[in-house]
């Protein structure tokens, strides 16, 4: 069954928190006029009930058999997902949920391919809910990403991200990082192949992660983004079918332009 939005929370030994953030997420998409559908991705934890919601229909609990990363969860998600918009976030959902129906709007509405959360747009609210060991590692590897990897997107690892159903059947299967760097993976893959991407501002609501280590998971990320460059030149990232996706729109765009102008000049002729 196809619906229109799914919604994907990677998880790792975050049964509870899950339990808790899937009722507030399902109370609120109820509240919206679309179908939907939450996947939670146990990454390998083992802590979920066999049916942690049997009274919440549109659920579904994906146990991978051992732990991969969040990249491998969210992947996974997206794959399994129906939805003609499908968004992935943390588990404790960190930002507003309007947003959800924000990046809805844009994908659905105004034909982006893939919409993200920038924390460092006008608008934003970040910084003040963080420590500052985490806030200067961030910024400085969001710098060092901008400038290697991913152009002017100087934040590639906002945890909010949605993306077009058709592209995210051809795009998450192409994914080879499985842990924190695979946000950037996302946005280079989509820059590559010229998708249409839109960033918004977001609001942190609460931040209740304990699993980053900063110069840990700093350093692994440096090594992800050498390890991105390594599959772009072996041509890991190819993809005939978003690349059919991205000329096929804009033939029908030129298309439609052609139309338009036709029509204007039959009507001032007339």
């Amino acid at each position: 069954m196809t619906r229109d939005l799914s919604i994907i929370l990677p998880s790792y030994r975050g049964a509870d928190l899950a339990q808790e953030s899937v009722v507030a997420l399902a109370g609120y998409l109820e509240s919206l006029s679309t179908s939907w559908e939450i996947i939670v991705v146990d990454d390998g934890g083992g802590d979920f009930a066999e049916d942690p919601w049997p009274d919440i229909g549109n659920v579904t609990v994906i146990r991978l058999p051992e732990n991969r990363g969040k990249g491998a969860a969210v992947a996974t998600g997206m794959v399994a997902a129906t939805g003609a918009v499908r968004i992935f976030t943390d588990v404790d959902l960190p930002y507003d949920l309007e947003l959800l129906g924000v990046i809805q709007h844009h994908i659905r509405d105004h034909g982006f391919h893939v919409v993200v959360g920038d924390r460092t747009l006008p608008g934003s609210s970040y910084s003040a809910h963080i420590g500052w060991p985490r806030r200067v590692a961030s910024g400085f590897g969001s710098f060092l990403i901008g400038r290697l990897v991913t152009g002017s997107f100087f934040d590639s690892q906002c945890g909010l991200k949605g993306v077009r159903g058709d592209v995210a059947d051809a795009l998450f299967p192409l994914l080879r990082i499985d842990r924190f760097a695979f946000d950037v993976e996302v946005i280079y893959i989509a820059l590559k192949h010229r998708l249409d991407i839109k960033r918004i501002p977001v609001q942190l609501r609460r931040n209740t992660s304990t699993s980053v280590r900063v110069v840990r998971d700093s350093i692994r990320s440096m090594t992800d983004l050498g390890m991105i460059k390594h599959h772009q030149v072996r041509g890991h990232y190819r993809s005939d079918v978003l690349d059919a996706i991205v000329v096929e729109e804009a033939r029908a765009a030129l298309a439609h332009a052609t139309t338009e102008s036709t029509t204007r000049i039959h009507n001032a002729a007339g």
